[in-house]
């Protein structure tokens, strides 16, 4: 059955990198890069029950929060405001 949500969460992988590549538009791209973020949590979640190591789990805790203040930074950028307002 964990085989399944892999080859779920790499089809997602795979649409979320069309929609960077062919976004029409940057907020669309920066949505998929999000949304990318979100599926190599994923990818982390799985491994960490396959595996049975926190390690992973650690990363995805990580990733997370990087993803959330890279989500911030962009969406500073596409505002046209400075990151100390």
């Amino acid at each position: 059955m964990i085989q399944v949500y892999f080859w779920v969460l790499l089809i997602c992988c795979f649409l979320c990198i069309y929609r960077i590549g062919r976004g029409p538009t940057p907020p669309d791209r920066a949505v998929a890069i999000d949304l990318l973020g979100t599926v190599v949590v994923g990818f982390s979640a799985l491994f960490t029950l396959v595996s049975n190591s926190d390690f992973y789990m650690n990363v995805a805790i990580s990733w997370t929060l990087l993803s959330f203040m890279g989500s911030i930074a962009i969406a500073k950028y596409l505002e046209a405001k400075s990151f100390d307002e």
